[in-house]
């Protein structure tokens, strides 16, 4: 009878002691544990009681709610149709590079002498029906009608537009008041963030979605004012010029571009690039900015090892715009401008902002480095004009190449009548034309192609083939050219780095 008993007990016993385990089991596997979700804390701190534990845990891992900020800026949200008669319409800028960042719009498959439409998105930014939207959502639009969140639909008239921003402003032919979305300070936003983008994707209208700052001052078209804003919140066609929000409701970009290889990047022109140009958008329809006429060259290691350069500081001029403001000032090739009335400069974009934030008329006083001396360079500013690229060559017939094997993966041939007429050359230019380039070779990667003139080898002039091979005979790897070129589809002297390699 003892042993029953004993032996019950200890049954009862290891009964219990399962149960109480396997409880812990299921509790542990509905309910994260206090102990191990919290974080560690010192042992003079006093402990802290389950419910803070849980209550930290969820602040921590909670997504934030944006219904506030959709409700209350969605009103200021509009949609967009700017229709042409089309000739003029077609010509709107295509994106520059083939499956990479693109404009939201896209052509429509009609008649090419009919009228054209175009759908966006904008958003108001005054009581007095200002909307600000993208250039390319209006360019070249003879009509402009404006829909509202409550259903109205208005006329709107242009009021000024920046191509070289994508920024446009427009104002509702209505009286208001209408409500319109604060302005924030883009200057302080930072990688990571929350942000709402709101818009008419694909006709469906105040669509939003949320994501976060992929990256700030990321640069995508061949322009020195880009400057946007990346992010991976979901934005699609029609999204063009919608408001980027922060998570404090403010606008901080407009949604202007995407990438057409990958879902959730999108970018946006910083909101205090739009805030800058507004007075001149309404006094003047247009932005004047000062511009000195010269083509830079980012100093680089290997550019400033290839020219015996003491500093990687400043930017570095490659060409000067005949009858310039730069060319009348006396700048040349291969000067560094290092500062612009006493502002030191540290890269190109800076110099260019900083040039094209004065007045056209204004005096800018340069700081140039020239040969190893400093000197002072005046400057009267003009004003900065709108640059189309010509179109390339690539696509014509191979030219027979007189000089092949060059370990630089180049072959050149002298300049002659031919190649002048060919590719559009200016008059006058003096050098030897490539007529092929060989796939991966050091010339490939230095974005060398047919049909570019090569002008100058590590300050040497290149006239004549033979000043090519003697120039480059004694090339090893290792070893780093600075090849000065014309290149016709960027009408402008171009200098790249050559950097030779085993291969």
């Amino acid at each position: 009878m003892t042993m029953t008993r004993r032996f019950l007990a200890v049954t009862l016993s290891l009964t219990a002691t399962v149960a109480f385990l396997v409880g812990l089991v299921v509790a542990g596997s509905m309910t994260p544990a206090p102990a191990m979700s919290a974080p560690a804390v010192p042992l003079s701190d006093p402990p802290r009681s389950e419910a803070d534990t849980r209550a930290s845990v969820r602040e921590t891992v909670a997504a934030p709610s944006f219904a506030d900020v959709a409700e209350r800026l969605n009103p200021t949200v509009v949609n967009i149709d700017a229709t042409s008669r089309g000739e003029a319409r077609s010509r709107r800028r295509p994106s520059p590079f083939p499956n990479g960042p693109d404009l939201f719009e896209r052509p429509q498959p009609s008649d090419p002498d009919g009228p054209r439409r175009g759908a966006g998105t904008g958003f108001l930014i005054d009581a007095d029906g200002f909307v600000l939207t993208n250039h390319h959502v209006i360019e070249a639009a003879d009509r402009i009608l404006v829909r509202l969140a409550d259903g109205r639909q208005l006329r709107a008239e242009p009021v000024g537009s920046d191509p070289d921003t994508d920024i446009a402003l427009v104002r509702l032919e209505a009286p208001g008041p209408f409500p319109y979305a604060p302005l924030g300070d883009s200057d302080r936003l930072r990688v990571g963030e929350w942000v709402v983008a709101i818009g008419n994707p694909l006709a469906y209208e105040h669509t939003v979605t949320v994501g976060v700052v992929s990256f700030i001052g990321r640069k995508l078209f061949d322009r020195s004012l880009d400057r946007y804003i990346q992010t991976d919140a979901a934005i699609n066609f029609g999204n063009s010029g919608g408001p980027l929000i922060d998570a404090q409701g403010q606008v901080i970009g407009i949604n202007a571009a995407i990438s057409s290889r990958a879902a959730n990047i999108g970018f946006a022109v910083p909101i205090n690039q739009a805030r800058a140009i507004l007075p001149q958008l309404r006094s003047r329809g247009k932005v004047s900015r000062g511009y000195i006429g010269v083509t830079l060259r980012a100093v680089d290691p290997d550019l400033q090892r290839s020219l015996g350069l003491t500093s990687s500081d400043g930017a570095l001029v490659q060409d000067v715009t005949p009858g310039s403001p730069g060319a009348r000032a006396g700048l040349r090739t291969y000067d560094i401008i290092v500062e612009v009335d006493g502002e030191p400069i540290d890269t190109n974009d800076a110099l260019i902002r900083l040039i094209a934030a004065r007045d056209p008329g204004s005096i800018a006083t340069l700081q140039v480095v020239r040969d190893g001396r400093r000197m002072r360079v005046p400057v009267k500013l003009a004003e900065r004009p709108q640059r189309e690229r010509r179109p390339s060559d690539g696509g014509s017939r191979p030219v027979p190449s007189s000089d092949r094997g060059s370990p630089i993966g180049l072959s050149v041939r002298d300049l002659d009548a031919e190649a002048v007429a060919r590719y559009r050359l200016p008059e006058g230019l003096r050098g030897v034309i490539v007529s092929d380039v060989e796939p991966m070779s050091p010339a490939f990667d230095a974005r060398i192609e047919r049909g570019h003139v090569l002008l100058e080898i590590n300050r040497q002039p290149v006239e004549r083939i033979e000043d090519f091979r003697r120039l480059t005979a004694h090339a090893r790897a290792g070893d780093v050219l600075a090849m000065y070129l014309y290149k016709p589809e960027l009408s402008q002297r171009t200098l790249e780095t050559v950097k030779l390699d085993a291969r």
